[in-house]
């Protein structure tokens, strides 16, 4: 080992060497650098970038403005401060791509002016995907994907490998698919996507923040959006890369088919989540009763309406089912709910005097409204007591019925007990027949 490492050593610290190499780097900076063309192409990066300096300043204030302006947007906040952050960057890439079209019109090429530019391209790639893309995988394989799009280009071979992928194709049906194709198209759908949940993130805060539209209306507005924004994106990324759009007739016959035969239940509760919205009957928000299934309607979606109950549990119900069964909306054109409650009182007790106690019980309970005014009734002459049924309103039913019932009562048992009217427990009358009692005796002997 030692022997084949010594004379590489000799070769290190002989100066003849280094004379070849001092030769080789003299003729470079001759031939290459202090050249007009590279000196040129260097002044032209030096200017640009000194240039780009007060552009970005100046640029990063008025984007502070635009923040300031539309504070209440969070998704316009994060677009802003995202150009904020790559302004520098971008303009320095503007005015490079500029200088290489100027100086390939003069006739002047050299290779720096094509590295800055490749390697300017891949800074702001990577850092417009560190900030938009919350993924750690797709930015890492966005930035992965720079630098080697960067990298090939600075070699110059961006244009065979080009080639190369375009010539790499298979025949599906009719149409013939390049590498270079379907990468294009992923490439267009996925920026087309994100520009399109852009929008529709934008549409969403914008729709939201007005007040004519109804909830129901803006969810309905919002889905309809969202859906048709990704459906232009997947027809537009196709149509950039040249793929034949006619070819879609026979697969939408197909999906009608499937949508016929097996997916019934799937477009049912489709039509019904639009039917709902569209006639405002449920909404987010409302409180209503589903078979024994009672609670706050959370949101609505395309398949089902997810109602969360007193207990903390969330149903999932069906679209469908809210259309065809008999559903009780505790809010659809008020919120103000009745409720009973019935009340015994001791047939000896002052019946006047009970039900004034339970009006001013009820008068004097929070939530329950003086308007309707609490009324109180005698229902009926039962075994063992005169039964009152206390009637009060509510208006905020969401917040559940068992909770305002409890205190309405605890406040008619403090009043019943301050005022001496008696709740009786059950009465039964006993019958004994003077035979029976004879016969006791008799055993009792």
């Amino acid at each position: 080992m030692d022997a084949e490492i010594d004379p590489l050593i000799d070769q290190i610290i002989d100066p003849a060497i280094w004379a070849i190499w001092f030769d080789a780097l003299q003729l470079w900076f001759t031939t290459d650098v202090f050249v007009s063309d590279t000196l040129i192409c260097l002044a032209i990066i030096a200017f640009a970038a000194s240039v780009t300096m007060p552009l970005s300043t100046r640029l990063r204030k008025n984007i502070e403005l635009l923040i300031e302006r539309q504070s209440r947007f969070p998704i316009m906040v994060r677009i802003w401060e995202s150009a904020r952050d790559i302004s520098f960057t971008a303009i320095w890439l503007v005015l490079q791509s500029i200088s290489v079209v100027v100086t390939e019109q003069w006739g002047i090429t050299n290779t720096s002016l094509v590295i800055t530019t490749s390697l300017l391209t891949a800074w702001v790639i990577i850092e417009a995907a560190t900030i938009f893309v919350s993924s750690h995988f797709w930015s890492r394989t966005i930035a992965i994907t720079a630098w080697v799009i960067a990298a090939l280009n600075i070699l110059g071979i961006l244009s065979p490998t080009i080639v190369f992928l375009d010539k790499i194709s298979f025949s599906l049906g009719q149409a013939t698919l390049s590498v270079l194709t379907i990468m294009q198209a992923v490439v267009a759908l996925s920026i087309l996507l994100w520009i399109s949940a852009i929008a529709g993130q934008i549409a969403e805060s914008k729709l939201k923040s007005s007040q004519n539209l109804s909830p129901s209306i803006q969810v309905l507005t919002i889905k309809f959006m969202r859906i048709s924004f990704g459906a232009l994106a997947f027809f537009i990324a196709l149509a950039i890369v040249g793929v034949d759009l006619t070819a879609f007739a026979v697969v939408g016959g197909a999906v009608g088919v499937g949508i016929g035969f097996g997916l019934q239940k799937i477009f049912a509760n489709l039509i019904s989540g639009f039917i709902l919205l569209i006639d405002k009957s449920i909404k987010p928000g409302d409180v209503i009763v589903v078979a024994d299934t009672y609670g706050t309607v959370d949101a609505l979606t395309a398949r089902y309406v997810s109602v969360t109950t007193r207990d903390g549990i969330e149903h999932l119900i069906p679209n469908e089912e809210l259309i065809i069964n008999r559903v009780e909306n505790w809010s659809y054109s008020h919120s103000r709910l009745r409720l009973r409650k019935t009340i015994g009182v001791h047939y000896n007790s002052d019946l006047h005097k009970a039900i004034e106690l339970c009006i001013e019980a009820a008068t004097e309970t929070d939530r329950i409204l003086n308007d309707p005014a609490p009324s109180c009734l005698v229902r009926d002459f039962a075994d063992s007591s005169v039964n009152l049924e206390l009637r009060v309103w509510i208006n905020d039913p969401k917040n559940g019925r068992a909770s305002v019932l409890s205190d309405l009562l605890l406040r008619v048992w403090d009043k019943f007990h301050e005022h001496g009217i008696e709740i009786p427990y059950p009465q039964r009358d006993l019958h004994i027949r003077s035979s029976d009692i004879g016969e006791l005796s008799k055993k009792a002997d």
